[in-house]
């Protein structure tokens, strides 16, 4: 069957030195399906003095097409831990989408086009450990007032970029 490249969307790059698995492929057919091939890129996914709220008096917007940038977007996170946290924000937004929850997903995919080539590399003779992290903010969330709570878990990887490895 010879050795695996494409599996379930992700890309496998496997060199005598590790094992590059990355979503360039899925990022790029991302980009081109919701229109933001051409866009500018934005260095972080989300601006640090970002606070999405309900945003009652806003324009709203195409609930389906919002969703499904969501859903796309959180296909994304099982290799991209560094867009978890922004798509998850927006993904509160998905009952009564605004403009103000769109720009902030679009701003997300204008990040990814600049980082296409990030993904996961597991070095080749590396001790691999698990290691977790939780945190929880106890009535934190300014929509609602609800405790917010995540982990994370990382399983002995670097996410870098694939031209970095070469």
């Amino acid at each position: 069957m010879g050795e695996l490249t494409f599996f379930l969307g992700l890309q496998i790059k496997q060199v005598k030195n590790g094992i590059f698995i990355h979503q360039a492929k899925y990022c790029a057919k991302l980009l081109k399906k919701f229109s933001m091939d051409n866009c500018k890129e934005s260095s972080t996914p989300m601006a640090t003095n970002c606070n999405l709220d309900i945003d009652e008096s806003g324009k709203g917007v195409d609930k389906t097409k919002y969703r499904g940038m969501i859903g796309s977007l959180l296909y994304l996170t099982a290799i991209r831990p560094d867009i978890m946290h922004s798509v998850c924000v927006c993904a509160r937004f998905q009952s009564c989408p605004k403009e103000s929850h769109l720009t902030a997903v679009k701003r997300i995919l204008k990040y990814l086009k600049g980082t296409k080539s990030l993904g996961l590399w597991y070095p080749r003779g590396a001790n691999i450990s698990l290691v977790g992290y939780s945190d929880s903010d106890f009535g934190g969330c300014k929509v609602d007032r609800k405790s917010t709570s995540g982990t994370c878990h990382i399983l002995g990887c670097s996410l870098v970029s694939w031209n970095s490895k070469k």
